[in-house]
């Protein structure tokens, strides 16, 4: 029997993706890169919110070199290149995706957790891009994901000097949005997924697609996108309905 490196589950339209190889550190290999695309690919009709999350100590300590192998300039072109078409699945597939983070996120790992839309930590989180003293440069996006995050120059210094950002650093510069207690990432995650899932669809889209595109773009550019993606929005029925319940329930004054 094969091993099972990625678990699923969903309830109430929030789908948990689980990176299931916890005696190495939830490390990347091929086959776990291509069970997550799997996975992402078979999410359930009606998903509202992904959860990611990595079972044992440590959400992901990146590439598993263990498996490294010599590749000629355009094998390594291609192999990066499936990272991204991955990740990118998780960043523009139109659905939030929620980050549970503990221990690790190094690397590929880290990588993979700039994809998501909302991250938590734990105390015992750490960041860290070691590729300079592999010898090695990024290749699942960081040098677009992780600078727009925490700026270039700061990413190239932690490339060059392989230092690590604990989870206050990692909160700090926004490697993180929340920092939760000891053993708290998952039903903290879990507990916004709930929110998230809450909001209109359409909107949840919305943002999940338009915003990282429009930082892509020349102002006006943005501007106009930006108008476009109002327009399908707020004309929904769905977003009448909504604000008229906002507003009835305003016009009652205080709930008790």
């Amino acid at each position: 029997m094969s091993e099972q490196l990625v678990r699923t589950s969903t309830e109430d339209n929030i789908y948990t993706i689980t990176l299931a190889r916890p005696a190495k550190r939830n490390a990347v290999s091929d086959r776990l890169l291509g069970a997550l695309e799997e996975a992402l690919i078979a999410t359930p009709e009606g998903t509202r919110v992904i959860i990611l999350a990595g079972e044992g100590e440590h959400f992901c300590a990146g590439l598993d070199l263990a498996e490294h192998q010599h590749r000629e300039p355009f094998g390594v072109m291609q192999h990066s290149r499936g990272w991204h078409r991955i990740f990118d699945r998780i960043q523009n597939g139109g659905i939030p995706v929620v980050a549970a983070m503990q221990g690790a996120v190094i690397g590929g790992g880290l990588e993979l957790a700039t994809a998501t839309h909302v991250r938590i930590s734990e105390p015992n989180t750490i960041y860290q891009l070691p590729e300079g003293r592999h010898g090695i440069f990024v290749g699942g996006g960081a040098s677009v994901r992780v600078a727009r995050i925490i700026g270039p120059g700061r990413m190239c210094e932690m490339m060059l000097t392989g230092r690590i950002l604990d989870a206050e650093e990692g909160l700090r510069l926004g490697l993180a949005h929340y920092l939760v207690g000891p053993g708290e990432a998952l039903a903290k995650a879990q507990q916004l997924a709930r929110r998230i899932a809450e909001n209109a669809p359409m909107a949840n889209w919305a943002m999940v697609s338009a915003i990282s595109r429009i930082t892509n773009m020349a102002t006006d550019d943005g501007f106009f996108v930006e108008s476009l993606t109002a327009a399908l929005t707020q004309t929904s029925p769905e977003v009448a309905e909504r604000i008229g319940h906002f507003l009835n329930r305003k016009g009652k004054g205080p709930q008790t």
